[in-house]
């Protein structure tokens, strides 16, 4: 009878992964992509941008306060959230198009747990060493002084970096200057602790320890961009007809069989920051990074090969290729049906956007009747209506807007609070005002109940004007 230690195991415990550095191009691509995209994340917040008296002057502002979104010379208010929608609606088609033209090419440059597993890799190269050395750290049983020393040197410049990382979050909330002092000072409110030290601790576990499992277990992406993928998809791959039977290159030379390129030397396992091999095919783990073709072609040029062993390329160039056919160009496997259509929704919602963003008014408004009583029958058989008239000035100053009705001659208005239906809405604000309108006892409709009107606002500095549709509530008879 077995052992329970010799039972089958239904869940394997996780390797670290350890990738090696590697130099080439589509390496240095990375480096400049994160370069980019962590400048932009960490320095935005402090851009300045003057938008006059009585407003924020950062650049990028996601003012909760106040219900407002500020992005340099654009504001975006709280009943214009389809522009948000809009560009959900954008980047969830810009997924698309770069996923069925070259695969996962978002997750292996772009997306933001790449780049900061990117980072943090670096530093742990920086502090333990390459990948051996790492190997033999992680492998040594015994903490003695060095390798607690190497460990809490990591951890903390991950904490940095994580601690880095939640405050750049929470600048695009207020005034970044003002925040980063409150915060030192102790002044700052408990939300910002505690959101600095929520993303410090997830940064720190993501980029540190979770790495490639974030993106193999918790992504969904892995599992939806088969649906997005086709035969003439570019990835990475690898050239079995070239590379196969592969073998040492000692091996080689002893054999009387002709081998492959492939000398197995393991480099482009040993460079992949998710641990698996190209050679075993399209996988779903794999994120397009493309650093095994970096290694690859480092490896091809010591040994006299010739490079593209791994390469990005079609699932349609390796057959062709076999079959001594033509391949397609990188721009037929690009420019085909399914991408286009992508590019033209793409373009497509992009443009509304910018067509609404160019045409929306400077004034709004919205109203909302007064629900109970819907009417209020006078003394002298007048009838009265309630609204609640919400005006939007989005002009950078105070203006004066005036407040009438159409739809019935007879119907006279009243602002609360001011005179000849004038009412001046304070800049780059939203004013309830409430307005009332009455029929004249003689004028009151005998067979319907109720009367479709339009109330209009009118800018008087400019003559702009906003407008709209409602009911005035009678009492039919």
């Amino acid at each position: 009878m077995s052992s329970t230690d010799d039972a089958p195991k239904l869940y394997e415990a996780r390797e670290p992964v350890f990738p090696r550095r590697v130099k080439g191009p589509f390496r240095s691509l990375k480096w400049i992509i994160m370069a980019v995209t962590l400048g932009i994340y960490y320095l935005t917040p402090w851009i300045r941008f003057d938008r006059g008296p009585n407003l924020p002057d950062q650049a990028v502002l996601i003012d909760l306060a106040n219900r407002r979104f500020f992005f340099f010379w654009i504001e975006i208010w709280p009943h214009e959230f389809y522009f948000i929608a809009g560009l959900l609606i954008m980047a969830g088609l810009g997924l698309f198009l770069f996923t069925s033209a070259a695969g996962r090419v978002w997750c292996g440059y772009a997306c933001p747990q790449t780049v900061w597993t990117d980072l943090f890799i670096l530093v742990e190269r920086w502090v333990e060493g390459d990948r051996n050395a790492r190997l033999r750290l992680h492998r040594q049983k015994k903490m003695d002084f060095r390798k607690l020393r190497l460990r809490l040197t990591k951890w903390f410049l991950w904490l940095v970096i994580g601690a880095a990382t939640g405050g750049a979050w929470v600048f695009y909330f207020t005034d970044a200057p003002t925040l980063l002092v409150d915060l030192f000072t102790g002044q700052a409110h408990p939300l910002a602790y505690g959101t600095v030290i929520i993303l410090t601790l997830t940064t720190f576990f993501f980029g540190g320890f979770a790495r490639e499992q974030i993106c193999i277990y918790a992504c969904p992406w892995p599992r939806i961009q088969a649906a997005m993928m086709d035969e003439d998809t570019i990835v990475v791959g690898y050239r079995h007809w070239r590379g196969e039977p592969r073998g040492k290159a000692r091996k080689q030379a002893d054999s009387n069989v002709e081998m492959g390129d492939c000398i197995d030397c393991m480099a482009c396992v040993n460079v992949c920051p998710v641990g698996i091999d190209i050679r075993d095919g399209q996988q779903l783990e794999c994120i397009t990074c493309a650093l095994c073709i970096d290694a690859c072609d480092e490896i091809m040029d010591k040994i006299g090969k010739p490079r593209g062993l791994i390469d990005y390329m079609a699932l349609t160039d390796e057959a062709r290729e076999m079959s001594g056919q033509e391949v397609k160009s990188i721009w037929k496997h690009i420019f085909r049906p399914r991408t286009i259509l992508y590019t033209v929704l793409w373009a497509g919602v992009g443009i509304g956007l910018v067509v609404a963003l160019f045409i929306r008014p400077d004034i709004d408004m919205t109203v909302a009747p007064e629900r109970n009583p819907t009417f209020v029958v006078q003394s002298d058989g007048s009838i009265r209506n309630i609204y609640n008239v919400r005006l939007r000035n989005k002009h950078g100053d105070d203006r004066p807007f005036k407040i009438s009705v159409t739809g019935d001659p007879s119907l006279s208005v009243q602002v609360e609070g001011a005179e000849n239906q004038v009412v001046v809405v304070p800049a780059d604000e939203m004013k309830i005002q409430r307005v009332y309108i009455t029929a004249e006892a003689k004028s009151v409709p005998a067979t319907s109940d109720r009367s479709d009107i339009t109330i209009w606002v009118t800018d008087i500095s400019n003559n702009d004007r906003a407008h709209t549709a409602t009911v005035f509530n009678g009492r039919g008879q």
